[in-house]
């Protein structure tokens, strides 16, 4: 939590990794997820309200197992306080959108990054800060906050060419 922040939490961030942290290498040309960089973001955000900030896992979200996600779900469920912002990879995070479905009163918000925070053309700080005002705001549910756009969390797929969430077409439902 920043030092400016007086009082308990009313919101926890849990980091569960994906591209918001990682980190590049030279060699072998690769990224790996590092330590999360969401303290500072909020830090250089100069985020308002009380925060705190609790370290789930450091994976990339391809990795991410259904044991991930119920980890994920676990904790969530033990907060004492009803307002989560996770940081989580784009490929899979509807997935665990969907495994989170359910936990009465709990406001859970999942965002990350296209482009890795440590890059000067990330969107991260901005989905961050979109994601900490959503779960402010939003009436209990799971939602995907990024890119401007907040949508329930199991009706959207990652488009990769446009670089964001989009609406789940319903014929691919069917």
């Amino acid at each position: 939590m920043p030092e400016d922040q007086a009082g308990p939490p009313g919101l926890v961030v849990l980091t569960a990794g994906g591209t918001i942290d990682k980190v590049y290498f030279d060699q072998p040309g690769d990224y790996v997820v590092g330590a999360s960089l969401v303290e500072d973001l909020l830090k250089q955000a100069r985020v308002a309200v009380p925060v705190e900030v609790r370290e789930l896992m450091r994976k990339d979200s391809l990795e991410m197992t259904e044991a991930d996600r119920q980890i994920i779900r676990a904790a969530v469920a033990d907060l004492a306080v009803d307002r989560v912002v996770i940081t989580h990879g784009t490929d899979t995070m509807p997935l665990t959108a969907k495994a989170l479905e359910g936990l009465p009163g709990k406001v859970i918000v999942l965002t990350g990054a296209f482009v890795p925070a440590r890059f000067a053309a990330s969107d991260a700080l901005f989905n961050l800060g979109m994601a900490i005002a959503a779960a402010q705001t939003l009436a209990p549910g799971v939602y995907i906050a990024a890119n401007g756009v907040v949508m329930p969390g199991a009706g959207v797929r990652k488009d990769r060419t446009l670089m964001r969430f989009v609406p789940v077409d319903p014929v691919e439902t069917t």
